[in-house]
């Protein structure tokens, strides 16, 4: 076996050895999420182990008959040994091609491996109307997850009397969603005439859409003295029980000043368990903002402040055309857009990952 797979077998079993040992953890059973990254990273591990070992066995095969051959002079002894050779050697050449595309797997891009993220849509200028642009794009969202298979799920809401959303934040789990969907943060903005325009006058609304990927506290740690928690009565849907026992959980982490609530659930403790994967991302993207420069002029450019003149795309519906002003291109079919027929816009926007695309002014 080529040494650095012999070294890579050796870590792994290593590897494995830890994580069985730290999911038998009472602790660690305590934590559903710790527990179930472990549960990925072993999943990951037992895949690597499954070629590694069998590619072991197999090498083995190969130096026993080579050796036979070396030392036999019976002639059938000879033939069978040959044959099992050629059967062994075909069988290593299949398993090392597994192990390439293993390889070939690590080589993709962090975007590439999160599955799981966090969809937050806010309400931005432009009163009853933005919220009711807010609700839209979530539903257009909603419905593209339900059409590639991915599940998602409102983990907190506001909604207005309008029948839109101030804000609703949902969590998406699907393979590739983030890379999928990670150039659509930032300010969406949209002219059309609203359902309430009685003079039939063309509006300009806004609404802000952020992409975060969820993170295990294995990555964000928090302190619990960096926290305040409030607990309220839940003013969404869920029946009387919600409605008379304060389940919903409102957390502020007061190093950064950022709040998140959750009134979704019956149970206080799952509320607070979805707030505190919310933080988490919200932790994790002030992180990485950090990496790439200023904080607030990253978020700056890639959120704004809601105004109509901070934006990465225009909705027009009297022309039936949506402008992406990072690309500097023109879609059509608006309506059939935001039923979540976005496959054509977001094939567009992997223009962004190639380094040496000009994002348009």
């Amino acid at each position: 076996m080529r040494e650095d797979l012999q070294e890579r077998l050796k870590n792994l079993k290593q590897e494995k050895s830890m994580v069985v040992s730290k999911m038998s953890d009472p602790e660690v059973l305590k934590n559903k999420e710790e527990y179930e990254g472990l549960v990925r990273e072993l999943k990951d591990i037992d895949k690597w182990l499954f070629y590694l070992e069998d590619l072991e066995r197999v090498e083995k095969h190969i130096e026993e008959d080579n050796s036979m051959l070396e030392n036999e002079i019976d002639e059938e002894i000879i033939n069978e040994a040959n044959a099992d050779l050629s059967k062994n050697m075909d069988k290593k050449e299949a398993i090392l091609k597994q192990i390439d595309k293993l390889i070939e797997e690590e080589s993709v891009s962090e975007d590439d491996r999160i599955n799981n993220i966090i969809l937050e849509v806010r309400a931005g200028a432009g009163g009853d109307e933005a919220s009711i642009f807010a609700f839209d794009l979530y539903r257009m969202y909603a419905r593209y997850c339900e059409k590639q298979g991915w599940s998602i799920v409102i983990l907190d809401s506001n909604e207005t009397t309008s029948g839109g959303y101030k804000e609703v934040v949902a969590e998406i789990k699907g393979e590739g969603c983030y890379r999928e969907l990670k150039y659509e943060a930032g300010v969406h903005r949209v002219q059309r005439v609203p359902v309430t325009e009685k003079q039939g006058r063309i509006h300009t609304s806004t609404a802000t859409i952020a992409i975060l990927p969820k993170v295990t506290e294995k990555e964000i740690e928090i302190k619990d003295s960096d926290l305040d928690f409030d607990f309220f009565k839940s003013s969404g849907k869920g029946g009387q029980n919600v409605q008379k026992v304060e389940t919903a959980v409102r957390i502020k982490h007061k190093p950064t000043g950022i709040v998140v609530t959750c009134q979704v659930e019956r149970s206080q403790l799952k509320n607070r368990e979805i707030a505190m994967g919310v933080l988490r991302s919200k932790l994790w993207e002030q992180e990485k903002e950090k990496q790439i420069g200023n904080i607030e002029d990253t978020r700056r450019a890639q959120i704004g402040s809601a105004k109509r003149c901070e934006k990465i795309r225009t909705y027009n519906f009297p022309q039936d055309r949506i402008t992406d002003h990072r690309l500097g291109e023109n879609f059509h079919s608006i309506e059939s857009v935001m039923q979540g027929n976005i496959e054509n816009i977001l094939e567009a926007m992997k223009k962004l990952d190639d380094p040496d695309f000009v994002v348009q002014e």
